[in-house]
Formats: structure tokens, C-alpha cells, sequence
């Protein structure tokens, strides 16, 4: 039987979901710390929801390698550290091969005597904490992505140092596009949401950028590029390019988005607009995936400074018996929505206010009154 919120010996559960970013750690950590101050205990659920259900209460080495206990010694130094100490996995248990499992969650975690659960993740791990907190349980919710597409939120753990790693790797790769004076086509993670490259290009200056939200007409962008290069004294032009953006007049590649790199049949988009660029023309391309890159290694400042703070927000809610909420960054303050906020819309690129799709590029020139990130 679950316990009252207030004034009790807490339990809570913390798990992470979906892809590992930086920011995850302190994250962790500073929901563990907040909650000794209170006098709870904390257990770390890992390896996401597909974890929870690998769980047997009965069984200690189950219990062992299913869950961990956190407190001061265990997250001591981890918020140096990238990824997330619990591991992850892309599991939604409402649709499993053995169907619909919510129960066998409710039950589980009832086993374990958790009274709030604490998620991070991106939107298929919130739809998830959105759905329990229906069913009457005690959750908060904390949005991390590095592509920062959930609706509610104007900031996901994750984000910065994503950006940061990008426009690092993309001024790297200058030397060796210059070096063989060809048009650089470099592809970022970014599957529904156009903003990580479309900040990553603005940054780092680069010459064009395909986000997602629009389709990229060849007949357009070529003879950018071609200009581009042209215009560079040292010969070469830099292309940035959304994992989820598409050629004009191809069909929605939503299905295939949707999979993992290996599942998919195509060729993916970086390659298609390279394939394009060296049949239309007499130049030579280099094609490069960051993917992975972009949420290796340790958190930037930004994302520990959010990460500590989100974390701590949680505990907050939980002492206050506000759960059933998503803790959210908004206008530059910090705050939190209701916890099915994020299934009312999505969130992408503001395309008509920072974008321009007829040049390929951000169009940042109005920056008065605008919030920081530029949302």
C-alpha cells in the first residue's frame, strides 16, 4: 500500500529512458542529495521501463541487477560524468510483444514500496509517466533530449552540450573540406525537431542548414552551395543537415525515421543531398553523421546547471504533493506544467520567425525581447 506524501519516510524510484544525454548524472545526483536532506530513500531503476519489467521482487539477484540503491557515497562525483549511471532503453510497456503490461508496472512498483517515481526522458518515456499518473500514481516528469522537441518545455537536459560537441566537430571537419576544397555535408540527430541544427549551424557559421521542417528543394540549394564554395577563397562550402529533413517531392520518410539506423532501408538524407549534389554538378562531396558524438562524453555547464536544478525541482514537488506534473524551464525561469502537457502538441522550429527557407539558413536579425535559446 503506497503512503501519503506528506510528512512520511518517502520512497522514490528514479529512472531514465530513451537515449542517454549528457546532464542525466547531476540530474541524478541532485535528486538524490535533495532527497536526504528530507530523510527519504532512494532506488534507481535501471535500464528504463524495460527494466522495471525484467523486475522479480522475490528474486534478490533480480532485485540486484534491476534496481540500486542511491544515496551520498553511490552518486558521489557522477555528475562528471555523461551518459546515466542506470543505463536506458526505448521501451513504452503499453505495447510490448506480450501487449499492454501497465499492470505488471503498478504491481511492481508497488512491490518495491516506491511512492513517487521520478522519469527522464523524451517523449515516448513522458507519455508513459503521463499515462501512470492517470491511473493515480505519483510521478514527475523531467523532459531531456538533445534534440528538444518536447512540447511544454522551452529546455531538455541534454541540448547544450549537443550543440556544443556539433559546432565543435563541424569547425573540425573545416580543415579537411578545405583541404580537398569539396561541399561538406554534415547530418545531426534531429528526427521530428530542426532546432539542434539549425543553432549548431547558425554558430558555427555554416554556409547552409536543412532542418526538418522543410523540405530541401534541390533546384534551390545547389546553386547555394555552388555560390558558396565559389565565394570562399579556400574552395569549400559547409552544409548542415537534420537526420530528419527530406528531399522536395519525396514522399514522408516518417516511417523510416521512426527506426533505429539499422532498421532503415534508404539511404539516409545527409547522403541523399550528397548523391544529388554530385550528379547535378562537378563536385566532389564529404558526407558526415555526428549522430552519437553529439551526446557523448560530460555535460557542458549549461547541462549540469539545469540538470542540478531539475533534479531538485522534483524532490520540491514531490514534498509539496504536486506531482502529476513535468518539470519545465520557460521564458528563461523555472517551473512545471501538468504532466500530460506534452500530449496536447508538438514542438519545433519556429520556421517563419527563424528561418529563412529560401536561403537555407537562421534568420536571426529581430534578437530584442526574444528568450535566450531563441525558441
Amino acid at each position: 500500500m503506497r503512503r501519503s506524501i506528506r510528512g512520511e519516510i518517502m520512497r522514490l524510484a528514479v529512472l531514465t529512458g530513451g537515449g542517454d544525454v549528457p546532464g542525466l548524472n547531476p540530474c541524478i545526483q541532485s535528486i538524490t542529495l535533495s532527497a536526504y536532506e528530507q530523510g527519504w530513500d532512494v532506488i534507481g531503476l535501471r535500464r528504463g521501463w524495460e527494466g522495471v519489467l525484467e523486475v522479480d521482487p522475490t528474486d534478490p539477484w533480480s532485485l540486484e541487477n534491476c534496481a540500486m540503491v542511491l544515496d551520498k557515497d553511490s552518486v558521489r562525483g557522477i555528475d562528471r560524468q555523461g551518459g546515466t549511471i542506470l543505463h536506458s532503453s526505448r521501451c513504452d510497456p503499453r505495447n510490448t510483444p506480450e501487449g499492454d503490461q501497465t499492470q505488471k508496472v503498478l504491481d511492481i512498483l508497488d512491490a518495491l514500496k516506491v511512492d513517487a517515481v521520478i522519469t527522464m526522458g523524451g517523449d515516448g518515456t513522458l507519455r508513459f509517466s503521463a499515462h501512470l499518473a492517470s491511473l493515480g500514481r505519483n510521478v514527475i516528469s523531467i523532459p531531456k533530449t538533445m534534440d528538444n522537441d518536447v512540447y511544454g518545455t522551452d529546455y531538455c537536459i541534454g541540448f547544450s552540450t549537443a550543440v556544443t560537441r556539433s559546432v565543435a566537430a563541424i569547425n573540425a571537419l573545416r580543415t579537411t573540406a578545405a583541404s580537398h576544397e569539396r561541399i561538406a555535408v554534415i547530418e545531426l540527430f534531429g528526427r521530428r525537431s530542426g532546432e539542434t541544427a539549425l543553432l549548431s549551424g547558425f554558430l558555427s557559421r555554416s554556409d547552409r542548414t536543412v532542418i526538418a521542417e522543410v523540405p530541401a528543394d534541390m533546384d534551390a540549394l545547389l546553386p547555394l552551395l555552388l555560390r558558396d564554395k565559389k565565394s570562399n577563397p579556400e574552395g569549400y562550402a559547409i552544409c548542415i543537415v537534420s537526420e530528419g529533413a527530406k528531399l522536395a517531392g519525396i514522399g514522408s520518410a516518417e516511417d523510416e525515421i521512426s527506426k533505429s539506423n539499422t532498421e532503415r532501408d534508404g539511404l539516409n538524407i545527409g547522403m541523399q543531398i550528397a548523391r544529388e549534389i554530385e550528379t547535378r554538378s562537378d563536385e566532389r562531396t564529404i558526407v558526415q553523421e555526428l549522430a552519437y558524438l553529439m551526446r557523448a562524453g560530460e555535460p557542458d555547464a549549461m547541462d549540469r546547471m539545469v540538470g542540478f536544478a531539475f533534479g531538485a525541482l522534483a524532490v520540491q514537488l514531490i514534498k509539496q504533493g504536486r506531482t502529476s506534473n513535468m518539470v519545465c524551464l520557460t521564458d528563461g525561469n523555472y517551473d512545471s506544467v501538468p504532466i500530460d502537457t506534452l500530449l496536447k502538441s508538438s514542438k519545433g522550429v519556429n520556421v517563419s520567425g527563424l528561418y529563412d527557407a529560401n536561403q537555407y539558413r537562421a534568420n536571426l536579425m529581430q534578437v530584442e525581447n526574444m528568450p535566450m535559446f531563441l525558441y
